[in-house]
C-alpha cells in the first residue's frame, strides 16, 4: 500500500449546499399545502433530501498533525492530511490516525549479552506515523507492532555486545559506547518498522543493569579491576621516583655498592606503593663491635 491524496473540497461550501438543499425540499413539499403535493413536487423534495443526506455524510473534521484515511466500501481511497473541515467521498469510511511524535518506554528486559551474562536493559523509542495507508492496511495494530518490534530489537543488540569491557583492547560495550549502541538500534528499528509506515526519530537507552542475581558479583569484579588499575599507576610512579632519586645521588656523587642501592630501591619502593603511611625506624648500629 501507498499513501495518497484523497479527493475533497470545502466542508463549509458543502456545507452550505447541504442546508440548502434541505430546506429547499421542506421549501417544495411546503408550497403545493394544503392542496395535494404534484408528482413533481414528491419527485424534487425526495431528490434534494437524499442529496443533502448525502452531502452530510461526506464532511468530515482534519485536526492538526493528524489525518483521515477514507475507504469507500472496503477500497482504500486516498488520505486527508490537511487540517480543517471537508467534504470527500459520500458514504465513506473515515479512519483518524494520529501524525503527533510518540514516545514507547520499553519493559526492563531481562536478556544476556555477548559473554553470556544476564542483564537488564530497555530503551525509549521516539516515533511517528509518515505512511498512513501503511499503518492501516500493512499490519494489523502498528502501535501494537512497534511495542513488539522494538523490543525484539533491544533485544537482538543485547545479544551482540558486552556489557562492559575488561581488557585493554578497544571494543563496543553496551555501558561505554551508548552512542553507538543507539545508533545501531535506531537503524535496525527503522527496517523493521518501515512496513508500518513508521519514522524512528531517536532510540535511547533508558535502562542498564547487570540482572540481581549477579549484580554483587561483577560489582566486585569492577572493584578488584579499578584497584588494580589504580595500583598500577602507582607503581609506574613509584618506580619514576626511586629512578630519579638514583639518578641525583649519582650526580651529587655520592656512590652506593649493589646491596645498598638493592636495600635503597626496596625501601623506596614500600615507602610509596604501601596504602599505609612509612613508619621510620632508627638504625642505632650493632651490639658488636
Amino acid at each position: 500500500m501507498q499513501e495518497k491524496k484523497a479527493w475533497k473540497v470545502n466542508g463549509f461550501l458543502a456545507l452550505l449546499t447541504a442546508l440548502a438543499l434541505l430546506f429547499g425540499s421542506i421549501f417544495v413539499l411546503a408550497s403545493n399545502a394544503p392542496a395535494e403535493p404534484t408528482p413533481a413536487a414528491i419527485a424534487g423534495f425526495i431528490i434534494m433530501l437524499i442529496s443533502s443526506f448525502i452531502m452530510f455524510s461526506s464532511l468530515v473534521i482534519v485536526h492538526p498533525n493528524e489525518a483521515k484515511v477514507v475507504t469507500f466500501f472496503g477500497r482504500y481511497v486516498g488520505t486527508i492530511l490537511d487540517a480543517g473541515y471537508w467534504m470527500t467521498v459520500p458514504f465513506s469510511h473515515k479512519k483518524k490516525i494520529s501524525l503527533r511524535v510518540r514516545n514507547f518506554n520499553s519493559q526492563k528486559l531481562k536478556v544476556n549479552d555477548a559473554e553470556g551474562n544476564p542483564i537488564e536493559i530497555g530503551a525509549v523509542i521516539v516515533f511517528r506515523v509518515v505512511d498512513t495507508a501503511k499503518a492501516s492496511f500493512d499490519v494489523d495494530n502498528y502501535e501494537e507492532f512497534v511495542e513488539i518490534q522494538s523490543e525484539t530489537a533491544i533485544r537482538h543488540i543485547a545479544t551482540q555486545y558486552a556489557y562492559d569491557s575488561f581488557t585493554d583492547e578497544p571494543s563496543v560495550s553496551l555501558r561505554s559506547n551508548t552512542d553507538e549502541i543507539a545508533e545501531q538500534l535506531s537503524r535496525e528499528l527503522q527496517a523493521r518498522l518501515e512496513v508500518a509506515g513508521v519514522q524512528v526519530i531517536e532510540t535511547r537507552l533508558s535502562h542498564l543493569a547487570y540482572a540481581p542475581e549477579i549484580a554483587s558479583a561483577m560489582l566486585q569484579r569492577q572493584q578488584a579491576m579499578a584497584i588494580v588499575s589504580s595500583r598500577q599507576k602507582v607503581v609506574e610512579g613509584a618506580v619514576g621516583m626511586v629512578e630519579m632519586a638514583l639518578r641525583k645521588l649519582v650526580e651529587n656523587g655520592i656512590e652506593l655498592d649493589d646491596e645498598r642501592r638493592a636495600a635503597m630501591v626496596n625501601n623506596l619502593m614500600v615507602a610509596i606503593v604501601s596504602d599505609r603511611s612509612a613508619t621510620p625506624v632508627i638504625n642505632a648500629g650493632t651490639l658488636y663491635t
